[in-house]
């Protein structure tokens, strides 16, 4: 399939490890020009190295918190120097940690508020200019199934994912005459060092293996199975493509079918 997306400038956060870099690999494949970046300054030189190495692309890489404001505008203003351009960006963080409610605290509120969702709107304004000037773009947010449904145990997520989807369906309406597309991409669980880390907690807590949390999980979902960061991101790079032109202010699941509304 022809997705258009050779020679794109693609930004992609969180991309050192998980759906943040599965996502970066498909867009390497696709032959686009990449602006990377992750908290950890060894994760994200490795992740960029090896998008060089194996896919012979250009990679703009740095270690920045997606919260510092400040940080991520300059990466932003230094990729559109380096490459003359900003085509697609695909805002993206870790996830809340799981919290019943009445465990959660004001500030864990307010951490979830700016990594999850103001972290999202800092790229948004800094990237949407840069595509006025082209007429074309696309922001991609990566969420969770928990924008349409809640989870049990993940209240701060719960609450704080329809924001983001809330965001870029006003968005699409906004500068929808721009032709830039806002799209969101919802996965359910999938098998990153992320659902490990909860996985093991769950574990330890019911006083069982991680396997069996594996497969309880797996039990719930109607393919019966986990999804891949790799399924995920392919449904990130549809979404940028050309074949994916009129389609904006969704929300696209890759959950196996866990979404029980129509």
């Amino acid at each position: 399939m022809e997705t258009g997306l050779k020679d794109r400038v693609v930004m992609v956060a969180g991309a050192s490890e998980g759906i943040g870099r599965a996502t970066a690999t498909a867009f390497a494949r696709e032959g686009a020009r990449l602006a990377i970046f992750s908290r950890s300054e060894q994760k994200i030189n490795a992740a960029a190295e090896a998008l060089r190495s194996q896919h012979h692309i250009d990679v703009h890489a740095q270690a920045l918190d997606i919260t510092d404001s400040n940080a991520v505008e300059q990466f932003v203003r230094e990729t559109a120097r380096r490459f003359g351009r900003i085509d697609v960006c695909v805002p993206n963080a870790g996830g809340p940690p799981a919290k019943n409610f009445l465990s959660t605290t004001l500030e864990e509120w307010r951490k979830a508020i700016e990594t999850n969702f103001l972290s999202a709107v800092v790229l948004a304004k800094a990237v949407i200019p840069h595509m006025q000037k082209n007429r074309w773009g696309r922001i991609i947010t990566i969420t969770s199934i928990t924008s349409r449904q809640p989870i049990p145990g993940l209240v701060l997520s719960n609450a704080v994912r329809p924001a983001v989807m809330a965001l870029m369906k006003s968005l699409s309406v906004e500068f929808g005459g721009d032709n830039i597309t806002f799209n969101n991409v919802g996965p359910g669980y999938t098998t990153t060092e992320r659902l490990g880390s909860l996985a093991a907690t769950r574990a330890l807590a019911a006083g069982v293996t991680q396997q069996q949390i594996y497969e309880n999980w797996s039990a719930d979902v109607p393919m019966k199975r986990l999804a891949s960061p790799e399924e995920v991101a392919d449904a990130i790079v549809w979404l940028a493509s050309e074949r994916a032109s009129y389609v904006t202010g969704q929300t696209i699941l890759v959950d196996g079918g866990s979404y029980c509304g129509f």
